[in-house]
């Protein structure tokens, strides 16, 4: 019970730079999470209509050497191409993003029955067409399986984030670990985990409207 005070005190005190910080974490991970879905969808769709099967390993290669890279190891190599902050961990962390997002929109438009695509073809539709009205809506179980995913992760690799001075819950942690606070650390761990449940209960049901269209 006195932990259970000595608790809200220290949320009655901090309440506004806890919340600061929990700005800081949603701003960087939407952006990290919007900047992936724009480059990356197209991109998946562009590969399952290339001819070159090399150029298409070759995109997934570099996104798998990416994602092999530890966090903390990408972050710091960020550091002398754009400094510390805000922008080296959206770049960062948009790199570990490419290869969850990429794989599951690539692997939705290759299940599409191509019998269907013919039909679309026999109709008249426009490859555009095809794409935006045929091949998507059917895709798209996969696709935001795939952002759901990636979401969930950018959000947990943003707390690493802080580590170049990018800011979030990740900043509560280290503070809390270097005052040895158990209540900053598990805040700021806390925090992170109800944002994520909070974005993928919003993504699943963002989802189930889109599939009943």
């Amino acid at each position: 019970m006195e932990l259970l005070q000595d608790y809200i005190a220290f949320w009655a005190d901090k309440y506004a730079s806890i919340f600061d910080y929990m700005l800081e974490h949603v701003l960087i991970s939407l952006t990290v999470a919007i900047i992936s879905i724009v480059f990356t969808i197209p991109l998946a769709v562009w590969m399952t209509k290339m001819k070159s099967t090399k150029l298409r390993s070759f995109i997934f290669n570099i996104a798998n050497i990416f994602q092999t890279i530890p966090t903390i190891a990408l972050l710091a190599i960020m550091i002398p191409i754009f400094g510390i902050g805000f922008t080296p961990a959206i770049v960062a962390l948009f790199l570990y993003a490419l290869l969850p997002l990429l794989r599951n929109t690539y692997s939705g438009m290759e299940s599409i029955d191509q019998e269907v695509v013919e039909a679309a073809k026999g109709m008249g539709f426009t490859s555009f067409q095809r794409i935006v009205k045929i091949e998507l809506p059917i895709a798209l179980p996969y696709i935001m399986s795939g952002i759901r995913v990636t979401s969930v992760y950018i959000i947990s690799w943003t707390t690493l984030a802080a580590l170049i001075g990018a800011g979030g819950l990740g900043d509560l942690v280290l503070a809390g670990i270097g005052y040895n606070d158990t209540f900053m650390i598990f805040t700021g761990a806390f925090l992170a985990i109800i944002i994520a449940l909070i974005l993928d209960f919003v993504l699943a049901t963002v989802e189930n409207k889109l599939i009943k269209l």
